[in-house]
This record gives structure tokens, sequence and C-alpha cells, in this order.
């Protein structure tokens, strides 16, 4: 088969309609108007808040059509023949999970309308692979409607873009003829709970998962400084760090740590569909008060929690995922859905530090994590004067200053207020900053934890009304007078508290038992992690603070003290970071807007992670470079 040879139409150009009226856009990109489409966020297509792929892709296309006629999105992927490895589709009513199975090109499984076409990556399809959607299927061949193949209008009326021959195989098999001599078609994908013919999930050469670390040769480039003091954000970070440093260990600011391309792949499928998990596992949470009541949060604040489920699920802007990478697998420790850590070094801190270092492998891990920020601002609900509220705190201070550059660049006024202590009352019983400015919507950097120790210690009736104060001038503006006050709208939202939260994570553990991802997780210990070793957590703990590591002998690993010893208590099964030499070392990545931000590194001696751990560069390689 060949390309039809007609003038393409200009981008955008609406070409036709696949069923449903899904409208069906020329991406001749040589055409785009450079005026309106200066970068890359221009390109981004959105219905509502609900991202659409990039404009006007195929997996735009096919996430489009599943959204308009079936209320359904797959997550976001790196490229087209990714698809094929996800295994859920999210109902955008409820954020509910539904299976999605694949089925090889040759199965004896029929392709059916609706199905999602496939292709791998080569030729045509070169590095991305292609995804279509079945329109029909007739007795020998299926027709396909599909976005960025085609840049020609479609003949009046017709809902579908190619036809491609129908074949039966020698076991009574479907196979569909590639429409080019060099592409390749994986399968098809279809929402049912059958597995009948269906694919196993996808794997990958453990090898590749294996990090290792380099250091770049000394030649005093790190001896005078490097950092732009001129730039509050990065002289707010060298003043947090004493210096211009990455480690107070003087040989390792000379060290980086490297990854596949495969590994980072995999990072971003296990991101995109763990959040999606965390979300249905919220959902689940918060319909069942028995197991909400797991989770130690005062029940004056069930109905605003639940509230805020109802009505700002998709407010979300940033959270961090903790994992555990190596040949052995990927497996989640838990999800930071409150956390505003991090952010400085991944995104800023340790790209200057490469072009300082030169002569370093890779690319940056998290290169594009402020461009995704600025996106998912961009995409909030967020209006008016965003006060940014942090602690008196040096590193807080860069973490807040992070924030404020996203939200600058998205178009959003903010101010940044340290400590609670300029905060007070006007007249009307409102709580406003120094120069009078009424607070209305925040972001902050005091984990909702804080709020809630507030409101235990104030409300032991849990049926009153939470205990949020209208003060006189002269009395002090507590936390919970902000975060709670319903004329506030705050970021990240009250119910992420409950992802937050490490009670989700024996929830997690029965609504998807053995997920490849997940560790085994109970609020009892069972016979299972003694066999296997297990980890304390304090339900609502931070920064590695009060966890004991025991292993399948009963032998003490490691613990720390802090001050959740008071907290409830999950145990988890036992999964202990890979010493990289010298370094036990874990990986977060970030969920921005719930999809794949970047990833970082966070190192230390010991196997727990704790907010003193050193964060060191990580970069991205080729697999064959790893």
């Amino acid at each position: 088969m060949h390309k039809l040879q007609f003038p393409p139409e200009p981008f955008g150009t609406v070409l036709g309609h696949a069923p449903g009226g899904v409208a069906i856009y020329s991406s001749d990109y040589h055409s785009a108007d450079p005026a309106q489409f200066r970068d890359h966020s221009a390109y981004r297509s959105y219905i509502g808040n609900e991202y659409m792929g990039h404009k006007w892709q195929c997996v735009e296309f096919a996430r489009r059509w599943l959204y308009l006629n079936r209320g359904l999105v797959f997550t976001d992927v790196p490229m087209a023949y990714d698809i094929y490895t996800l295994r859920h589709l999210r109902r955008v009513e409820d954020d509910g999970l539904l299976p999605l199975q694949a089925f090889a090109n040759g199965s004896q499984k029929m392709p059916e309308a609706g199905a999602l076409l496939i292709w791998a990556a080569g030729g045509e399809f070169d590095v991305t692979g292609h995804v279509a959607v079945i329109t029909e299927v007739l007795p020998d061949r299926v027709r396909v409607a599909e976005q960025n193949l085609e840049h020609c209008k479609l003949p009046p009326g017709q809902q579908w873009c190619r036809e491609l021959q129908l074949e039966r195989t020698a076991n009574n098999g479907y196979r569909i003829v590639e429409g080019f001599c060099d592409t390749r078609i994986l399968g098809w994908m279809i929402q049912t709970d059958d597995t009948t013919y269906a694919e196993p999930a996808h794997r990958t050469d453990p090898k590749l998962f294996d990090l290792n670390s380099r250091k770049v040769a000394d030649r005093g480039q790190f001896n005078t400084p490097w950092l732009d003091q001129q730039d509050p954000l990065q002289l707010a970070f060298v003043h947090a760090m004493g210096g211009h440093f990455l480690t107070d260990k003087a040989t390792e600011q000379f060290r980086y740590f490297r990854m596949s391309e495969t590994a980072e792949r995999e990072l971003i499928r296990a991101t995109n569909e763990l959040h999606l998990m965390y979300l249905h596992a919220t959902e689940q949470v918060l319909r069942d008060d028995e197991l909400l009541t797991n989770f130690n949060i005062p029940k004056v604040l069930w109905p605003r929690l639940k509230r805020s489920w109802q009505t700002r699920r998709h407010q979300m802007i940033n959270g961090r995922f903790d994992f555990c990478l190596s040949h052995k697998g990927l497996k989640v420790y838990e999800y930071n859905a409150d956390s505003a850590s991090c952010h400085t070094e991944a995104g800023l801190i340790q790209g200057l530090w490469a072009k300082q270092a030169g002569d370093v492998d890779g690319e940056d891990a998290a290169e594009g994590l402020l461009s995704t920020l600025v996106e998912a601002w961009r995409h909030s609900d967020a209006s008016g004067m965003v006060h940014i509220l942090q602690d008196d705190d040096k590193e807080e201070n860069y973490h807040a200053l992070f924030m404020q550059r996203a939200m600058t660049k998205a178009g959003i006024s903010s101010k940044i207020v340290r400590g609670l202590q300029r905060l007070h009352w006007n007249d009307a019983g409102e709580v406003v900053d120094e120069a009078g400015e009424t607070i209305n919507c925040v972001w902050k950097t005091w984990a909702w934890e804080t709020a809630l120790e507030q409101i235990r210690a104030e409300c032991e009736d849990d049926d009153r009304a939470p205990p949020i104060q209208t003060g006189a001038p002269n009395t002090p503006v507590r936390l919970v007078d902000v975060l709670l006050r319903p004329t506030v709208q705050v970021f990240e939202p009250l119910w992420t508290l409950i992802p937050s939260n490490k009670a989700i994570l024996p929830v997690l553990w029965s609504l998807f038992p053995q997920h490849r991802y997940l560790l085994d997780c109970a609020f009892e210990l069972t016979d299972e992690l003694k066999q296997h070793g297990y980890v304390i957590k304090p339900i609502a703990g931070r920064c590695g603070d009060n966890i004991s590591l025991v292993d399948k002998h009963e032998q003490q690993l490691g613990q720390t003290e802090g001050r959740f010893a008071h907290q409830q208590q999950v145990y988890q099964e036992l999964w202990r970071l890979p010493k990289i030499d010298g370094y036990r070392v874990q990986v977060c990545t970030f969920a921005v807007a719930g999809s794949y931000g970047g990833s970082c590194v966070r190192v230390d001696d010991s196997l727990i992670i704790t907010t003193d751990s050193d964060l060191l560069p990580l970069r991205v390689v080729p697999d064959d470079q790893l």
C-alpha cells in the first residue's frame, strides 16, 4: 500500500469524522502556524481538564475517541506502541479501572469495532509505532480511523481512513495485513474481563533495571562557585546547602547515577499506572467508613474529605513515588501525594551540575519537570493570587521558589509567605497577608498531617465542626484556620491525605493482589510477611522516621527514631534497596497531574532513606551504553 498523493490540508483542519462524530484532524506539522504554536505546550490537547495528547497525533485521536464515545481513557504513554503494554482503562466518571486486554495479530480472538489497533516501531512508523481505532470489521477486511498518517480530507460521509485486509490463519486465528510493507502490527486492544487468548503482561530484560554510577574527572570545575547567585532560586539552594554543593562529601560532588532507557520507560509506565491504582483505592476507602477508620483521620473531617474527592479529584498538581529498582524488578514503597520535596534538585540543580561537570553520559532524567508543572498549573482551577505557604526553613525556601517559578510561567500570580506569623485577621474575619490581601488560594509546603495533629489536639468530640477560628486582629492565625477554611482553595487538595497515608498500602494489595509493582502489605503481621521479612511503617509518617526493617530470621536490619511513634502501623514486605558503589539507592518519580514528570535518586549509607539522604544526579543512557 502507498500513501495517496494529494496536497496535505493545513495543520488542524478537520479531515472528517469517525463514528460518534469524533473529528479527525490534519497533523501536517510543516503548515502549523509558528505564531500560534510557539512551544511544546501549545500542542497539548485537552477536553476540559482531561488531557488527550499531543495535537494531532495518533495517540491523541485514540484517547479522544475512547473518551467521547465510551467515557474511558488510557494513561499517558511515551510512544504509541507502549499502549500495547497497558492493562487498564480509566473510567473518567469515577476513576474506576477497567481491564484492557491485548491480543496478538494472528490471535484466535477476533478483532472488533472499537478496538485499538497497535503497530510496532519501524518503517513508516519509525520510533513511535502507531495506533488506530477499528471502526468496522467485515468478513475480509477491517476499517480504521486514525490521525497523523494522511493529511487529506475523507470522502463525504465516510467514517474511516483505511481498509486493511483480514485473513484467517492455519490455526483458525485472525491476522490483519499491514498497510505498509515495512511495518508490523502487534495486535489489538479490547476492554474485556475475558483473558482467553490474551497476551500476558509486558516483561522486560531485568538486567536493564540495574542502575550504576560514574564519576566525572576532577578538572577543578567545582572549585569555584558554579550556581548563579543572581537567581533567587539558585541562591536559596546555595544557602540551604552551605555552598555550591550537592552533598557534604567532597569527593562525591563528581558522582552521578545512570539508568537505561528501558528502565526509564518502565518508570513511566509504573508511575502512570500506579497513580490510577492509588486513585481507585482512594475511591474504595472513601466509600467504606470501616476502611476509612484505619487512616486515623478525625471523623469531623470525613465529610470535607469526601467532598474534596468528589469536587477536586483531578486538581492534584504533584506527587512523588518512591521505588526500588533493580534486576529483581520494580517495586513501589509509597506515594507521597502531599509532597513538596525534591523538585529543585531534580528539575534544576542536576541539570546545571551536568553543564558544569562536562563529559557526562546520557540525558537529564528530570529535564522536563518544570515544564510539566507549568502545564499542570495552567490547567488547574487556581485563580487570582496564590499564596505559597511555607515554614521558615532553608530547604522549604527553595521548594517554594521552584513552585513559584512554575506558577509564574503558567501566568499565575503568587506570593510566598514564610511562617504563619505574617498572617492576620481583617475586620471581616478573613485571613489576610501582610499587605492586607485576602488569602483565597494556597499552595503549601506544610503536610496536611500537621493540620490534623492540631485538630486531634483540639477536637475531642468527633461531632463538632472543625476547630476553625475567625479571630480578632490580635488573635494568632493557625494552620487549620487557613487550610480548612471553606473559602480557601488548597493545593494539594485535602483528599491527598488518603493516598499519602500508608494505610492505603494494605488496601492496594487487597485490590491488586500480586501486582508486579506492589509489595505485600497488611494491617497485622502475617505468616507470609514473616517468611519474607517485613518493614514496620507508621501510617502517617514522613522523612523516614520511625521505620523498622526486620528480615526473615527476625533480625533487625535498621531502625529510625522520630516523632511518629504514636501512630498506627502497617507491615510491608521487605524489599531491600540495591547497593551501588557503597550507596543504597532509591529511585523517585514525579507524578505531575497524574502523569510521569521525571525521575531522581536518593542515596544513603543505610537501607532507610530519610530527609538527610543525598540527592545525586541521575542520567538516562541508551540500553547498549549502560
